[in-house]
C-alpha cells in the first residue's frame, strides 16, 4: 500500500474532501458519516473543544479514513468517546483504522481517564478488542471501553 499519513484537523474541515467517504458509507448502509457531515455543517459537533479532535488519513492528499474524539455526552468530564470511524473499503486491512484509532487514543490520554464507544458491528467489535477495548456489559450507551490511566 502507498504511504499514508494521519493528520489532525486543526482548522475548518473542507466538506468536499469527505465526499468519497460519504458516498461509500451510504452505499454500505452506514449513517455515521452522514451524521458527521450534517453535525459539522450545523455546528453541533465540530470536534473543536479542548479535549476533542478529528483525524483523517491521507494517501496522496486523498482522504481515505476518518475518526474523531468527543467528550462523552452521557458520562461527563474525563470520559472521551470514539466517534465516526470510517475507512474506504480499498484501504481496509492496511492498518488505516488502527492508526486513526491510535491517534484518538493518544489524544484522549491527554485529558481523559477512559475512552468509550458504541458499535453494533461484529467486525468493529473485533477490531476494537484488538486495540485493548473491553466489552461493557449492561450499558445501553456504551459497548466497549478502554481505561487510559
Amino acid at each position: 500500500m502507498r504511504d499514508f499519513e494521519i493528520e489532525e484537523i486543526k482548522d475548518e474541515l473542507n466538506m468536499e474532501v469527505l465526499n468519497e467517504l460519504l458516498t461509500e458509507s451510504i452505499l454500505e448502509g452506514f449513517r455515521h458519516i452522514t451524521r458527521l457531515v450534517e453535525d459539522y455543517k450545523k455546528g453541533t459537533n465540530r470536534f473543536d473543544q479542548y479535549d476533542e479532535a478529528l483525524f483523517v488519513c491521507l494517501v496522496d492528499e486523498r482522504v481515505v479514513g476518518i475518526c474523531g474524539l468527543n467528550r462523552d455526552p452521557h458520562y461527563g468530564e474525563g470520559i472521551g468517546r470514539v466517534r465516526r470511524l470510517y475507512v474506504l473499503n480499498e484501504f481496509r486491512r492496511h492498518n488505516v483504522g488502527r492508526k486513526l484509532t491510535e491517534a484518538v487514543i493518544q489524544k484522549a490520554k491527554t485529558c481523559n481517564r477512559r475512552l468509550v464507544l458504541k458499535t453494533d458491528n461484529p467486525n468493529a467489535e473485533k477490531f476494537y478488542k484488538s486495540l485493548g477495548f473491553i466489552e461493557a456489559v449492561g450499558d445501553e450507551k456504551v459497548t466497549h471501553y478502554l481505561e487510559l490511566t
